[in-house]
């Protein structure tokens, strides 16, 4: 694991960007106090689809219907 405070950050950010890239964590310090983490970005394997599940699932009428017996258990018994 690297350490590096922020001002070494600021002046070897290349060099600790390629260590991470490398697989080795690097930690950047604030006046001896860890602060952040360096790790790689990936991205997704493959974006998302809109509408893939088309067909697929429903989704009854009486979705958003209330429950008396599901509000009294979250709200208490209704005078």
């Amino acid at each position: 694991m690297k350490n590096a405070n922020i001002s070494d950050a600021k002046t070897h950010l290349s060099k600790l960007i390629k260590s991470v890239l490398a697989g080795e964590d690097v930690i950047i310090s604030r006046r001896g106090k860890p602060v952040v983490r360096l790790i790689p970005y990936w991205c997704a394997s493959k974006p998302r689809t809109p509408g893939a599940w088309k067909g697929c699932i429903t989704i009854s009428d009486d979705f958003d219907d209330e429950s008396k017996e599901i509000n009294a258990m979250f709200y208490g018994e209704s005078e």
